[in-house]
């Protein structure tokens, strides 16, 4: 059985968190040769290469392993000292920091309600990692967070998956834009063949939203020019302002719906993400409560199956 020294643990989350050996040095307060030294201690109780030398450095699939072996122990050992009110160097109590990933949406929305409701009652800090729902899953992989908000139902090894509901999103662009680009579509068809060629808002270059809507309607992805605005709040007001159309959740668009300062587009076709909470199978009383808070808001705000 391989036992790793807690210091030697740290070090190698220092690391990889802070992307350099000099950077970790600094943090850990000791030299880069030390860090170097302890890491490769490490590599040879396993007989694994554990870090990428690059910049950043990047754990191997090996060192997500043991990458991910270490912010369990990091948070158990976090929970069990405020648990026992063991004080340590950085006074008593340290307040436990928890790493969680999240698509930028539901980050805009809803996400931050649940941690709230966990902040209210619980001392603990919180290291959110934006990604999209599709890329969220990988950061688990990788051991660099405890829980993600994810596209992917199928759990990540160590961990366990639940159904949070369905963020529904509706294709919309500001009346201007539609004057200017779109008069004259009076049918779902002739709209969604003129939404081809029409300047289009994607988040980044990954965002699949917009392209993905079209390829289902039209069987190719959409031609026309595409701005990139890559922050939720920022992406809904470019299309209420008019710079192109996009898919905005209805949490972001019913408002402004209402207000007729947004027009639905193809009011027959919405597209559908289904989200799922996937965290370690570790017991933790933290973990468990942040999942709570998780379930019991996104139950309320996103569409339930039936």
């Amino acid at each position: 059985m391989v036992q790793f020294q807690r210091d030697h643990l740290e070090t190698l989350l220092a690391a990889v968190d802070t992307g350099t050996f000099d950077a970790a040095a600094r943090e850990l307060a000791i030299t880069p040769s030390a860090v170097s030294q302890r890491v490769k201690a490490m590599e040879q109780l396993v007989g694994r290469v554990l870090l990428q030398r690059t910049t950043p450095i990047r754990p191997t699939p090996d060192g997500e392993v043991v990458l991910r072996h270490a912010r369990q122990v990091r948070l158990l050992d976090a929970e069990t000292s405020r648990a026992l009110a063991v004080s340590d160097a950085d006074g008593p109590g340290r307040t436990p920091s928890i790493a969680l990933a999240v698509n930028a949406d539901s980050l805009a929305t809803w996400f931050l309600d649940a941690l709230d409701l966990v902040r209210r009652d619980t001392d603990v800090v919180f290291d959110l990692h934006r990604a999209d729902q599709d890329r969220t899953a990988e950061l688990l992989r990788a051991g660099t967070v405890t829980a993600a908000v994810t596209a992917e139902a199928e759990p990540v090894q160590g961990c366990s998956s639940v159904p949070l509901g369905v963020d529904r999103y509706r294709a919309v662009a500001a009346p201007s834009f539609v004057r200017r680009y779109l008069e004259g579509a009076d049918t779902e068809r002739r709209m969604t063949t003129r939404l081809d060629r029409v300047p289009l808002v994607d988040y980044d270059r990954d965002d699949d939203l917009q392209q993905g809507f079209l390829r289902r309607v039209l069987g190719h992805a959409p031609r026309g020019p595409r701005h990139f605005v890559p922050t939720s709040a920022d992406f809904a007001r470019a299309v209420e302002l008019g710079f192109g159309w996009g898919m905005l959740p209805e949490a972001q668009c019913l408002g402004a719906l209402e207000r007729g300062a947004l027009v639905e587009l193809t009011p027959g076709r919405r597209a559908d993400v289904v989200l799922w909470w996937q965290r370690w199978t570790t017991s933790s009383p933290l973990l468990d409560r942040v999942t709570d808070a998780v379930r019991s808001v996104a139950g309320a705000r996103l569409h339930q199956p039936g």
